[in-house]
Parts: structure tokens; sequence; C-alpha cells
């Protein structure tokens, strides 16, 4: 069977890599590993995909959060990748949302929405690739700086985010000393669609937005660091120590 981890060619999974930060990661990594990249909806027409073809050898599964049959299809994957000779040394969890939803407009369908996405879809993912992880693989789970400093407006997602946090150091615990797992608390990096990158670049100290190649030395800052595992790195330009 061919065997498509190279050698000294990292595999790595990046659940919610189709998007923003998950492409942008995609891209930085294609240069020197090859990849599994996860979508909630099929890959069909990502042209994108063709130019990390050239540097890497990509895969795309689906991974939906809202299938019943998600859990047996992430193992059905996994297993897959196994008989195909991927060994998985990294993998990083980028999927969620971020639903503004003031105090008032709280509703069960909107809380589990919320939930399901940013906290349980994350958890059965690190559940399912667990397993699966090379001897000193590392996984990284994406965080929020709300972990810090709660979003007020959007406090059901802050709130996904602490308990996700609480999921870093407990993998830590359940994995070691085999796999290593560490956090990354973002802050305004690739900002929505009509925010006011001017006033979010003011309240840091570094006065400027994050980008995606923050996050890119950060996931592979803590890949290189086999002496790190159970902690959350912040990367918000300094967000939580302004008072305004």
């Amino acid at each position: 069977m061919e065997q498509i981890s190279r050698k000294g060619r990292p595999c790595w999974v990046l659940v919610g890599g189709r998007r923003r930060l998950g492409r942008a990661l995609a891209e930085d990594l294609a240069r020197d590993h090859d990849l599994v990249l996860t979508s909630s909806s099929s890959w069909d027409g990502e042209t994108w995909l063709d130019g990390l073809s050239k540097t890497a050898v990509i895969r795309t599964c689906v991974w939906n959060a809202e299938s019943p049959e998600l859990s047996s299809r992430m193992m059905a994957d996994l297993e897959g990748l196994k008989a195909d000779g991927w060994a998985i040394s990294g993998a990083v969890l980028l999927a969620g949302t971020f639903p503004e939803e003031s105090l008032g407009t709280w509703t069960p369908a909107s809380l589990e929405a919320t939930w399901r996405m940013n906290l349980s879809f994350p958890f059965l993912c690190a559940q399912a690739l667990a397993p699966h992880l090379a001897e000193s693989a590392c996984l990284q789970i994406l965080l929020d700086t709300s972990i810090h400093r709660p979003w007020l407006k959007r406090l059901p997602y802050s709130a996904a985010k602490a308990g996700l946090a609480a999921l870093v150091p407990g993998l830590a615990h359940l994995l070691a000393p085999k796999v290593r797992v560490v956090g990354h608390a973002l802050g305004a990096i690739l900002p929505a669609e009509g925010s006011d990158e001017a006033f979010l670049a003011d309240r840091t100290l570094l006065k400027r937005l994050g980008d995606p190649a923050d996050l890119a030395r950060a996931v592979r800052y803590a890949a290189d660091s086999p002496f790190l595992t159970g902690d959350i790195l912040t990367l918000d330009g300094g967000r939580r120590w302004v008072d305004r």
C-alpha cells in the first residue's frame, strides 16, 4: 500500500482547515507538512488546494458537527488514514463560530448551537484523534482571549471557550507522556467583515491587529517545544491588560 507519510515530513490534521485562519494555517504548513483538512461540507470547487498539492500530500474529510453520524465518520476516516500509512504527528482544532448573543436573546436552541460548535465538537474531535496520534505528537486547540475577559455581547461563546480551555490541562494529563496538548487564546486576528479594525487595534498594547502568521509561528513553536504541555499561550497583543 502507498506510504503517504513521507520520510522526514510530519503529517498533521487541521480540523476546520478550509476557511480564514484554517486556510491560512494550511497554506503555511503545506510548505513542510502533509495535511488532512476537515470541513463541515463538501470540498468540491476548492481550487486553492491545487496549489498546496504542489508541495504537500493533501487529504480532505467532511466532519459535520450537526451530523448524527459524526463520531462514526471521524473514526472511519482516521482508521482509513492509518491503513493508508499516515502517522499523525500533530493536530490543530480550529473549527468554531463567533455569534453575537446579547443577554435577553438567549434561547435553548441558540445556546445549544453555540456550544455544539464551540465546545461539544472540539471535545469529540479530540476524543477521536487521541488514539491515532503518534508518539511525541502535539494536539493544539484554538481558544479565544475571552477566556481572560469574556465578551459581554458574546457571553455564551465566551463560556464555551472557557469550557474548552479546561480540556487543555485535562487532556495533557490523560495523554501524557505520549502526546502533548497546548492551547492558543487568540485576540483579533482576521476580524469579521465590518469590524472596526482601528478600534480593535487600539485596544491592544501593541496597537495592531494580529496576523495569521502570528498564529502559524505560535503553532510551530508549540509543536517544536518538547517540554511544553498543558498550557495555554495567549496571542492578543496584550488586549487582556488594557482596562478600557
